[in-house]
């Protein structure tokens, strides 16, 4: 998400990723809910130039530090993120519009980032 916004502060933001730029009910949404800051508020803090670890203490020091077995839940919902939830549908059609219906590997948002991007099997 740091990596989108950085590029998004220099106009580099791919076209494909802009319609859903730090939408609520996505990947970004849901881990800024999570750290209780706004993606508003994260995009101001990364063009003031904070390192990803600087950024991780603002968010912990201003507003939501983790304890351990919160970040094992949150790392487990991510890691699953579109596999037979909310976001099962989007991705359905996402893998449609790309012609990877057949890709029955592809259940989660990550594998099918990976795939988009070239990291995986095809």
């Amino acid at each position: 998400m740091v990596d989108k916004i950085r590029l998004h502060l220099r106009d580099q933001l791919l076209d494909e990723y802009c319609p859903h730029f730090g939408l609520p009910l996505g990947l970004d949404g849901h881990l800024c809910g999570f750290l209780a800051v706004s993606h508003e508020e994260l995009i101001q803090q990364v063009a003031l130039g904070k390192s990803d670890a600087e950024l991780l203490e603002w968010c912990f020091l201003t507003r939501f530090r983790p304890t351990p077995m919160q970040r094992r839940i949150w790392n487990g919902f991510a890691r699953k993120f579109g596999w037979r939830d909310m976001a099962s549908s989007y991705l359905q059609q996402v893998k449609l519009e790309e012609e990877l219906i057949g890709r029955d590997d592809l259940v989660t948002a990550f594998d099918l980032i990976d795939a988009l991007e070239g990291r995986s099997g095809s």
